[in-house]
């Protein structure tokens, strides 16, 4: 879902330096780290941190919301680009900006 996510991002730039710096940045990304499968827990989590933005007034995307559930059902550091993340960390999601 992660990987989705990314390329997604990279693919609908318009083809360009930019776009060429951040896949070579995403396939360094790739090839240095492993890619867990969601946890079962997982859905636990994306309930609860579903309801929490809600109540917040926050939105975010279905897929955002499972990926920051499987960081934190993982105790992990979430790695994006996606400022939409900075919305919920008060829900304990910790995340690193990749990019930076």
């Amino acid at each position: 879902m992660v990987k989705g996510e990314i390329l997604f991002g990279i693919v609908r730039l318009p083809i360009g330096k930019r776009r060429q710096e951040l896949q070579q940045k995403a396939n360094d990304l790739f090839a240095a780290v492993t890619c867990d499968p969601i946890p079962e827990n997982a859905g636990n989590t994306y309930a609860h941190i579903k309801v929490a933005a809600q109540q917040q007034g926050t939105s975010l995307g279905e897929c955002d919301l499972w990926i920051a559930a499987t960081a934190l059902s993982l105790d992990a550091i979430l790695v994006a680009s996606d400022s939409d993340y900075e919305r919920i960390i008060g829900l304990g999601l910790r995340l690193e900006n990749w990019e930076n």
